[in-house]
């Protein structure tokens, strides 16, 4: 038989009392269908018994059973064979008798009770073997007659077909299932990486200068009374980081209300590490850039995840570090961009600490762009963060990462 195989069904039971159209009205439609025509077939079979109010009850009994075959398929299906036996072997006229036990067992094989709904169709065909070779001499009518075989190989046929059909749905509905099911968690994978990079990109576009207005402030509140001029001086340096960092705000909130359009201004690069330097800069903190190979073109999201990483890196020191240098080395190995920042710390203790997320921002752009992110404490003292991003961007880019879970990312040491 086609893939009659012996699982169980999975999934939790059905509960509760079966009134939904999909189950009564084919039964109604059964009903009539096997009343009307067992009595049409009753008048072509005068040897047979004439159909009395039990036979009738049988007809019914089947149709009815019918309606509780998504709640107890294989209860359903044995108790439908046992009625159609019963017809049998009362006597009555042969007809649409055996369209319900069609239904009930197609609705179990479907249901994925291969195993229990195949021994009781074996058990119903040879009972109703039985019947028709040896039992006919003592069950009504008198003067029956004994079944070929011809008519018992096609009965087996038709059973055979009905289980082969019943179990190509099956396979067929969990086919559909699954891809739904897919589909669902493509969705929800697709939605996970949106959120997980609008939260990279808010959290780049915001640490660094919301690090630097904290820095300033702190120098305002205790210039102000002694030395108005430089508590000014932080002032507008908190001024133009704020601007900026709601202009990138707005930038990053108008690229999600408009998804299906590109970006009204490019997305920042390598080419604006002088403007990072300035802001480091404003926030008491030296970067001396070095720039080894010769600069390439780069993707838009490694040029983009380039400048992030760096960024990220000049506001952990500013937030962490008691160093007031850094050194920002861009270099371009065949095929890759290679970003690293060190600072001769040490650590500040009690510093902001901010939950982690930017090494675990950085990891993630590097992740979702095939590269790699070690960051650690240096063993002459200090800091490092290393970035390997490759020029050759596999499928999942920057603007559409994969889990990071997905891609191992070497073990490494965050600054407390």
């Amino acid at each position: 038989m086609v893939g009659m195989s012996h699982e169980e069904p999975t999934g939790p039971p059905r509960r509760g009392f079966p009134a939904g159209p999909t189950l009564w009205v084919p039964a109604v439609v059964l009903a009539f269908v096997q009343l009307v025509g067992s009595g049409v077939a009753g008048r072509h079979q005068p040897e047979r018994v004439d159909l009395f109010w039990f036979g009738y009850v049988l007809l019914l009994a089947g149709p009815v059973l019918l309606v509780f075959r998504r709640r107890a398929p294989v209860l359903v299906a044995a108790a439908t064979g046992g009625v159609t036996l019963l017809y049998v072997m009362l006597g009555y006229p042969y007809g649409p008798v055996f369209a319900s036990l069609v239904v009930a067992v197609f609705s179990a094989v479907a249901e994925g009770r291969r195993k229990a709904v195949l021994t009781i169709a074996l058990v119903v065909f040879a009972a109703h073997t039985l019947i028709g070779q040896w039992l006919y001499r003592y069950l009504p009518p008198s003067g029956d007659g004994r079944t070929s075989w011809t008519e018992v190989s096609g009965a087996g046929a038709w059973l055979l077909a009905v289980l082969a059909a019943a179990e190509l749905f099956r396979l067929r509905r969990e086919q559909i299932a699954r891809d739904r099911h897919e589909r669902a968690e493509a969705e929800r994978r697709r939605t996970d990486e949106e959120r997980m990079r609008i939260a990279r990109e808010l959290h780049d576009v915001l640490a660094h200068s919301i690090s630097v207005i904290n820095v300033q402030a702190g120098v305002a509140l205790a210039l102000i009374d002694e030395r108005p001029e430089q508590a000014r001086t932080a002032l507008t340096t908190i001024k133009a980081a704020s601007k900026e960092a709601l202009g990138e705000v707005r930038q990053v909130l108008g690229t999600l209300r408009a998804p299906g359009e590109a970006p009204r201004s490019p997305a920042p690069g390598l080419d604006r590490l002088p403007e990072l330097v300035e802001q480091a800069a404003s926030a008491g903190l030296k970067a001396e850039v070095r720039v080894e190979g010769e600069a390439v073109a780069l993707p838009p999201g490694v040029d983009l995840a380039a400048f992030r990483i760096a960024q990220e890196a000049l506001t952990n020191i500013v937030r962490h570090s008691g160093s007031r240098a850094a050194r920002i080395r861009i270099a371009y190995p065949p095929g890759r961009v290679e970003v690293r920042v060190d600072d001769d710390g040490p650590a500040v203790a009690g510093g902001e600490t901010g939950g982690g997320n930017g090494l675990v921002g950085m990891r993630e752009r590097t992740a979702a762009l095939g590269g790699g992110l070690e960051a650690g404490p240096r063993p002459d003292g200090g800091f490092r963060v290393h970035a390997t991003l490759p020029l050759a961007v596999r499928s999942a880019t920057a603007e559409a990462p994969r889990d990071p879970a997905e891609r191992p990312v070497p073990a490494t040491e965050e600054r407390p």
